[in-house]
């Protein structure tokens, strides 16, 4: 999933040591969900039940719930770390949450185990959750039997064959084990997938028209899971793309370094305009200093380039945003994605070798399509 689609996500704790994160459009979840819990569900469950007791046991029930999608996604982050697969973080949003996975699982058997990791946690908590219900207060019960409910729904929900969901994994699984191909598995269920989110979107539609209750919110599952699912498809065929291809196959090797002495008028007159590069090195007596791209310069008045220097205004270096020649092309364009940077420094043996950039990656992409 593209972290750019979290933006606006900030971070509430860790849990096993992964960032557990919060999205602005979960507070509005939380809200419609604790207003129809303490006005519909709970007065008609327990009825002799005072209203401040409706609204806290409306609020409990929805942070318990998403309580619950983050244990399915912790769950999913469980099986994949087992799997030496890094997760970057776990955003609770208005769709549910989602584990941001750093890689992918290294043969079809780890794919199915940390797909259905997820809707098996959802089961338990189901069962758990129908269990506590039995033995508990009015009160209680009805939390517990709508929590068994939601936990229930959300496995089966999740079981539905429609990549990336939890269901579309598993069958990208067995396609990939049957076919023997990642790439064509991971396209094939993408199609299935955004088939799927068509489906949900017209029904959507049909409801509202229909007069069915929840057409709007279909909708906008099918949207999400559409957006997903080409995204996905997308990316598969990069990926098939960039396959073996190494930093030194696309990285730029004639490298043109600024100097951090020159004043940002030298910088745009001899250097931007000149070679038309988005940004370039800095170099002071054969030390990296940094990069210097359009973006630092826009931030400075045009009246003020000549008094500044580009020692004033570049990036520092560091060393996170290097890669090595032989590393694969691909893990570069996540680096670079990842860091929000259009271009990073190819070094070896402590000497700048070239630069790769997004740019760069995307003309290669261009001409092997071409050749395809």
């Amino acid at each position: 999933m593209n972290g750019g689609l979290f933006q606006g996500a900030w971070k509430i704790g860790r849990i096993m040591g992964i960032p557990i994160q919060v999205h602005f459009s979960w507070l509005i979840v939380f809200g419609l969900i604790t207003w129809s819990l303490s006005t519909y569900y709970f007065p008609q469950a327990a009825p002799d039940l005072p209203a401040v007791s409706y609204w806290t046991k409306g609020a409990l029930a929805a942070l318990l719930l998403f309580a619950s999608v983050t244990f399915h996604e912790l769950s999913h982050s469980f099986v994949a770390r087992k799997y030496n697969i890094p997760i970057e973080s776990i955003t609770l949003f208005i769709f549910g949450g989602v584990a941001q996975i750093r890689g992918e699982p290294p043969h079809p058997e780890a794919e199915f185990r940390i797909a259905i990791a997820g809707p098996v946690s959802s089961f338990f908590l189901a069962v758990l959750f129908y269990t506590l219900a039995a033995g508990s207060t009015e009160a209680m019960r009805a939390l517990f039997a709508y929590l068994a409910r939601i936990n229930f729904i959300i496995g089966m929900f999740n079981l539905i064959p429609g990549f990336p969901m939890d269901g579309g994994r598993v069958l990208r699984s067995i396609i990939w084990k049957k076919k023997k191909d990642f790439f064509y598995a991971t396209q094939r269920a993408s199609n299935i997938g955004q088939k799927i989110a068509l489906f949900f979107i017209f029904f959507g539609v049909f409801s509202i028209f229909a007069s069915m209750p929840g057409g709007l919110w279909l909708m906008l599952i099918g949207w999400f899971l559409l957006t997903a699912a080409q995204a996905s498809y997308q990316q598969a065929g990069l990926q098939q793309v960039l396959s073996g291809v190494k930093v030194k196959d696309v990285m730029t090797k004639d490298i043109v370094t600024l100097d951090p002495s020159l004043s940002l008028s030298e910088a745009v007159d001899s250097y931007f305009l000149r070679y038309g590069y988005g940004g370039f090195p800095v170099v002071d007596n054969g030390k990296l200093r940094g990069i210097l791209t359009l973006k630092e310069i826009k931030n400075i008045t045009r009246d003020e380039w000549g008094k500044v220097r580009v020692s004033d205004v570049l990036t520092p270096h560091d060393v996170k945003w290097e890669i090595f020649p032989d590393e694969q092309a691909l893990k570069a364009l996540d680096l670079m994605i990842r860091e929000d940077k259009g271009r990073i420094i190819v070094m070896e043996k402590g000497s700048i070798v070239g630069l790769i950039t997004r740019n760069g990656i995307a003309r290669y992409l261009q001409i092997m399509g071409k050749q395809a």
